[in-house]
C-alpha cells in the first residue's frame, strides 16, 4: 500500500475513534476539582503497564527499563535527580567535593534501614561498588567505578573516593542503586532469591510477583523520607500497545505513554475530558537504527551513509509521530549544551544513496530490482521488539524508503526479554530499531567506548573507533563544560560520519494519567520524579 494512503487511513481511524463511535460509556468518570480533599490522603492503587517482564530487581545486572523501573522503587542511592534534573542528596546527608574534584567525601543518613530493619551504613556503600568492579559481575555499568582510585570508610556512616584526575561523571556514579551486604555477601548475584526476592530500602517492597502477570510494589512505612501516600504500585505485563490503550479507556490502568495518534485524536470526549490529565514535553530520549558492524553488508561505510540518506527522517517524524517529535541528529537533545548544532543531518536523497551503494559494489546485475555484489544480494532483517508501534512504524518506512533503492528488508519483532537476551546482548542481529535515555551529563562511555563492544555489553553493534575512544575518555576526566563541549561537538561528528546508527527521531513524552491522582507537576525530569508525593482521594480509590 503506498505510504501516503496508509497514513490518510490511519488520520480516518483516529477521527472516527476521536468522534467517540466506539467509545466508552464513561468508564473513568470525571473528577470534580471542588469534590478534591485539601489535605492528600492515604491509600489506593496506581496501576500502570509494561511491555515486557523485569529480568531481574538487582539493577547492575539488568539493562531492561522494567528491571529499573522497578529496582528506583525498591532501592535508594547516594544522590537522585530532582525535578530539574539536578543531582541533590538521597540517602547521603551530605557531601563535598575536595582536591580539585580528585576526592569526594560522602556523610550517609542514620536513619535508613533496610525491609529487614537492619541499618543501612556506609558498609553497604563499599560491599556495592567492591561487586561493581569486580570481573566475575556481570554488569554493563562498571566503567564508571572502575575510575576510582581508592574506596576509604571513614565511619560507620562515611566514606570517601580518590579519583586520579578529576572524573565529570564522579557524582553521578553515586546514584547508583545501593545494595545490602548482609543479605548479597557470599550470593551468586546469577542464582540469588534477591533477584526475585529483593531486600531494599525505599519508599517500596516487592509483595507479590506473578510471571507474565504483574509485580505488585506496597508502600514501606518505614520509608526514610515519608511513607508513599499511594498505598499499592501495580506494574501489569502488557506486551502491546494497543492492549494497553484498550485497558486505559476501560479503567484498568490509571496512566501509560500515548502514542501521537491516541493523544491528538483519540483521548477526548466522554471517558477521558475531566477523567484523565494528558501532558507534552520533548522527551529525554531517541530512537535509532543500529547496524551491527560484524555483519559483512555494514563494514563499508559508504553503505551505512547510503541507508542514511535513503531515511526520510521527516517523513517518520509526520508519519510515525504525528509531528509530535523532532528528528534525531545524534546522541544529544536538541536544545542541550552538548548538541551540536553545527552537524547539519542528512537530507533525504534517494539519488546520493544509490550512487554510494554503485560506488561500494552494489548494482542490480540481474535486473530483478534488487542489489546485488559477487552474486550476494542486499537483503538483511531489522528487529525490533513487540508492542512498541512507533518502532514498526518506523521500520515500515524504512522498509519501503530502501526498496526503493534496490535493498530489501524483513521486519522482525521478537518479544522483549528475548529480544534483549538472544539478540541484543549476544549481538545476533543485522540491524535493530532500538532507543535510548539521553542523560544529563553528555558521557556516552559506556555506549560508544570499544571495551563496551562485547556480549553483554551496551556497544552491542560493535562499533569500534580510535579517535572515539580517546575522546571519550577524555571528555569524562573534565568537569567544565566549556572544556568539554569541544570534545563531545568531536564526538558527534565521528557519529555522523561513520553513522554506526542512523538517528531517526526525538519524540515527545506523552504521558495520560487518571485525573483522581493528586500533585502531578510536569518539569525537565517528566512527571514521576516525585511519585511518593502523588496522592489519590479517599473516595476514589482503589483497591488491588
Amino acid at each position: 500500500m503506498n505510504l501516503r494512503i496508509l497514513v490518510v487511513l490511519h488520520l480516518l481511524l483516529a477521527l472516527l475513534a476521536g468522534c467517540g463511535s466506539d467509545g466508552p460509556a464513561t468508564p473513568v468518570p470525571p473528577v470534580d476539582p471542588a469534590s478534591v480533599p485539601a489535605v492528600p490522603e492515604y491509600g489506593g492503587t496506581f496501576v500502570e503497564a509494561w511491555l515486557g517482564e523485569p529480568s531481574n530487581l538487582i539493577s547492575m545486572l539488568a539493562t531492561d527499563g522494567s528491571s529499573h523501573a522497578a529496582a528506583t522503587q525498591i532501592y535508594v542511592s547516594l544522590l537522585k535527580y530532582d525535578k530539574n534534573i539536578n543531582l541533590v542528596p538521597y540517602a547521603a546527608e551530605s557531601y563535598s567535593i575536595e582536591n580539585g574534584g580528585k576526592l569526594i567525601k560522602f556523610k550517609l543518613r542514620e536513619d535508613i534501614r533496610w525491609f529487614d530493619g537492619e541499618p543501612l551504613t556506609a558498609e553497604d556503600v563499599e560491599f556495592t561498588y567492591k561487586l561493581m568492579i569486580d570481573p566475575k559481575t556481570p554488569t554493563a555499568y562498571a566503567a564508571n567505578f572502575k575510575e576510582v582510585k581508592a574506596f576509604r570508610l571513614t565511619g560507620k556512616y562515611s566514606f570517601e573516593v580518590e579519583y586520579d584526575q578529576p572524573f565529570a561523571k564522579a557524582l553521578v556514579t553515586w546514584a547508583m542503586d545501593i545494595l545490602p551486604k548482609h543479605a548479597l555477601e557470599g550470593e551468586n548475584l546469577l542464582e540469588t532469591k534477591y533477584s526475585r526476592q529483593p531486600l531494599g530500602a525505599g519508599p517500596y517492597k516487592l509483595k507479590e510477583w506473578v510471571p507474565g502477570s504483574q509485580l505488585v510494589l506496597e508502600a514501606n512505612p518505614d520509608f526514610f523520607e515519608g511513607r508513599p501516600y499511594i498505598e499499592h504500585e501495580i506494574y501489569r505485563i502488557i506486551p502491546d500497545l494497543s492492549t494497553q490503550f484498550l485497558e486505559l479507556k476501560a479503567g484498568n490502568l490509571d496512566t501509560m505513554d500515548l502514542a501521537p495518534l491516541q493523544f491528538l485524536y483519540q483521548t477526548k470526549g466522554p471517558g477521558w475530558d475531566g477523567s484523565f490529565n494528558k501532558f507534552e514535553y520533548l522527551a529525554s530520549g531517541y530512537s535509532f537504527l543500529g547496524y551491527n558492524m560484524r555483519h559483512p553488508f555494514f563494514q563499508d561505510v559508504r553503505v551505512r551513509r547510503a541507508i542514511d540518506f535513503a531515511i526520510d527522517r521527516d517523513e517518520i517524524v509526520k508519519g510515525v509521530l504525528y509531528g509530535l517529535g523532532e528528528a534525531a541528529n545524534g546522541p544529544y537533545k536538541p536544545g542541550t549544551w552538548q548538541y551540536n548544532d553545527a552537524v547539519k543531518p542528512r537530507p533525504y536523497d534517494p539519488e546520493k544513496a544509490k550512487a554510494l551503494l554503485a560506488e561500494a559494489g552494489w548494482t542490480d546485475s540481474d535486473g530483478d530490482g534488487v542489489l546485488d555484489k559477487d552474486g550476494v544480494p542486499f537483503r538483511f532483517t531489522i528487529l525490533t521488539n513487540q508492542g512498541n508501534t512507533q518502532r514498526i512504524k518506523a521500520g515500515v518506512i524504512i522498509q519501503q524508503r530502501l526498496a526503493g533503492i534496490g535493498i530489501r528488508v524483513k521486519l522482525r519483532t521478537v518479544e522483549w526479554a528475548a529480544f534483549i537476551k538472544e539478540f541484543v546482548d549476544k549481538g545476533r542481529f543485522d540491524a535493530l530499531i532500538l532507543g535510548w535515555n539521553i542523560l544529563q551529563d553528555p558521557d556516552i562511555f559506556s555506549v560508544w567506548h570499544s571495551s563496551m563492544a562485547v556480549d553483554g555489553g551496551l556497544n552491542f553493534t560493535r562499533y569500534k573507533n580510535n579517535e572515539l575512544d580517546s575522546l571519550l575518555e577524555r571528555g569524562r576526566r573534565m568537569v567544565d563544560p566549556v572544556k568539554r563541549k569541544p570534545i563531545y561537538d568531536r564526538v558527534q561528528e565521528i557519529l555522523h560520519d561513520e553513522v554506526p546508527y542512523s538517528f531517526l527521531y526525538v519524540p515527545k513524552s506523552l504521558p495520560i494519567v487518571q485525573a483522581r491522582v493528586q500533585n502531578i507537576k510536569a518539569a525537565p525530569a517528566g512527571i514521576g520524579y516525585n511519585f511518593t508525593k502523588w496522592w489519590i482521594p479517599a473516595t476514589l480509590q482503589h483497591q488491588p
